[in-house]
């Protein structure tokens, strides 16, 4: 099966979310310029600013709040980009945005009732593995408001991948894949470099210029091949993810399979990335994800660099980092996970493959906060 980066599609027995769209006009308020050191950016933005990769954001901790509008520059996707919005740790929901002025509908929040002591946590991402760039200029909030520091987690999550995932063909893109949706039980932060069609191995798959060997390391997702405005790559300051991952997780290697990548070849690349990772996270723990294959109508599943994943394990027990830890995750996921036509897991797929490995954390010792480092008021 191949994990090909196509067009997202649809599938009908999927009931899709509320789209909202953002109106044009906007009361004139408080204007945040893009450099505001109080904007927590999370994810790889570049200089313009602009996002790369699913699930690229900011965050807002603002007291007063009853309006909120985002001014995105030319760089933004055209003729769309589908961002999702969470207010105060609510369910995310999708807003489709544009070049221009946009006006952030805030469920929830009725400006008759806000108070100058109330506070609200405003979380934005993009939703997209590709048409995934908003270019950010400023962010507008209503006369009186006031923005406040945030507070990140004392968990951060950091997810390396391919289309499994990214949330390829889910509704709502990476909100809806399993790496989201752990960091979020946990109450964490959580960044996730996924590339549909992406091998790991730095090789030309499914559309892909470069695997995730080379790009993990660039501001830019494998998109920028494909665009006129920004058709290079940037390397990517890791000083800038703030705070520092605590968890770093890898589920990879289905493309380089389905490109041909010898067994041999796949570990000493994957080897030699975990060492470039050490240098960079010396002390985490590192999750290597087995496949779960891709399950077959007749209740088989397809495996593919079985034992591989072992052998790349106990390579780094050997040289003494007991810090990286196999995630055997056979018999996660069965047809009835998938989407029949791609082999990919559905959104309830996702849910539990979310679920399981979140159970084999907690096994594990690693514990949910209890409560958002900013709770809700």
């Amino acid at each position: 099966m191949y994990l090909c980066a196509g067009v997202l599609t649809a599938c009908l027995s999927l009931v899709l979310p509320v789209v909202l769209a953002a109106p044009a006009a906007v009361e004139t308020g408080f204007l945040i310029p893009n450099d505001h050191p109080l904007l927590y950016y999370h994810g790889r933005w570049d200089s313009s600013p602009g996002t790369w990769w699913a699930g690229s954001g900011f965050k807002l901790r603002v007291a007063g709040l009853s309006s909120l509008s985002l001014n995105l520059g030319p760089h933004t996707t055209a003729p769309l980009a589908s961002i999702a919005v969470s207010l105060d740790y609510d369910p995310f929901y999708t807003v489709n945005v544009s070049a221009g002025t946009n006006a952030i509908p805030l469920n929830g929040i009725s400006g008759a009732t806000v108070s100058e002591k109330s506070t609200s946590v405003v979380r934005i991402n993009v939703e997209g593995w590709q048409n995934n760039r908003i270019n950010l200029e400023s962010v507008v909030l209503n006369k009186g408001a006031r923005l406040l520091p945030y507070t990140a987690s004392k968990l951060a999550f950091q997810f390396i991948g391919d289309s499994l995932s990214a949330g390829q063909y889910l509704p709502q893109g990476v909100n809806q894949a399993w790496p989201f949706l752990t960091g979020e039980f946990f109450r964490a932060e959580h960044r996730v470099n996924a590339q549909p069609g992406a091998a790991l191995s730095d090789i030309v798959s499914y559309g892909n210029e470069h695997g995730l060997s080379y790009q993990y390391f660039r501001t830019e997702d494998t998109g920028y091949f494909y665009t006129t405005d920004h058709n290079y790559t940037t390397p990517w300051n890791f000083a800038r993810d703030r705070p520092a991952p605590t968890h770093v997780v890898i589920h990879i290697g289905a493309n380089d399979a389905s490109q041909n990548v010898t067994a041999d070849s796949f570990v000493e690349t994957y080897l030699t990335f975990l060492a470039r990772l050490r240098s960079l996270y010396p002390v985490q723990p590192i999750f290597v994800f087995t496949p779960w294959g891709w399950p077959n109508a007749d209740g088989s599943v397809s495996y593919y660099y079985q034992g591989q994943y072992e052998r790349i394990v106990q390579e780094r027990h050997v040289i003494g980092d007991r810090s990286v830890f196999l995630v055997n995750t056979t018999g996660w996921v069965t047809w009835e996970d998938v989407f029949p036509d791609n082999q990919h897991p559905s959104v309830a797929g996702h849910q539990k493959i979310a679920s399981l490995f979140e159970r084999w954390l907690e096994k594990w010792g690693l514990r949910p906060e209890s409560q958002w480092a900013i709770p809700a008021n």
